[in-house]
């Protein structure tokens, strides 16, 4: 497990408890937070393997992950639990996602110093060995840099239109009948802003 898919340790230490279950039921753990706040929230991003999830996969999903929970009961206090999609400028949390999405721009954060900075942007290129590729920009001319998957503490997509217009094909590939419905960008926003908001 990553520390991209989960951070601190009681994330990893949920990621244990309820990664088996929402493989056991044909998804993958994307990523899990639990969050502060007066009442403390623990967020799961699923999703299936060849990407995408439904609104009642996700609710199946909360069910199976509910009763594991009650039962194994790490979380002390009292919490809110919310399962949902990674969204369209979704994280980044495991090597497969950088070449998933080769192509797309992407913000990347670093633990350490990496030639002065911790913070890149630039476009994926793709995965060699360990290493994320990403083109950036330099002084007016792209060179390719290679960062170390282990280096890594942050990454996510740059939401762009080229971005939204793929994830859109994508969900009317997978049969998705309100991918015709220019409404759902505002839906997808929303939902992307508020998962933003840690």
């Amino acid at each position: 497990m990553t520390d991209l898919i989960a951070k601190s340790a009681i994330d990893r230490r949920l990621a244990e408890i309820v990664a088996p279950v929402i493989e056991d039921m044909g998804f993958e753990l994307v990523r899990i937070r639990l969050m502060g706040g007066k009442t403390a929230t623990l967020q799961i991003m699923a999703e299936r393997p060849e990407g995408g999830i439904e609104i009642d996969e996700c609710g199946d999903i909360s069910t199976a992950v509910s009763a594991v929970l009650d039962v194994e009961d790490p979380i002390l206090d009292s919490y809110v639990l919310e399962v949902g999609s990674p969204g369209i400028d979704r994280p980044l949390t495991r090597l497969k996602d950088f070449e998933t999405f080769e192509g797309y721009d992407a913000k990347i954060q670093t633990d350490e110093l990496i030639d002065g900075r911790k913070r890149w942007q630039g476009v994926l290129a793709g995965v060699e060995g360990g290493e994320v590729l990403l083109n950036i920009e330099e002084n007016g001319e792209t060179q390719t840099i290679g960062l170390q998957f282990d280096w890594l503490s942050d990454a996510k997509l740059i939401l762009t239109d080229e971005l939204m217009r793929e994830m859109l094909r994508a969900r009317k590939a997978r049969g998705d009948d309100d991918a015709d419905d220019d409404t759902q960008f505002d839906e997808i926003q929303a939902e992307d802003a508020a998962t933003d908001e840690e």
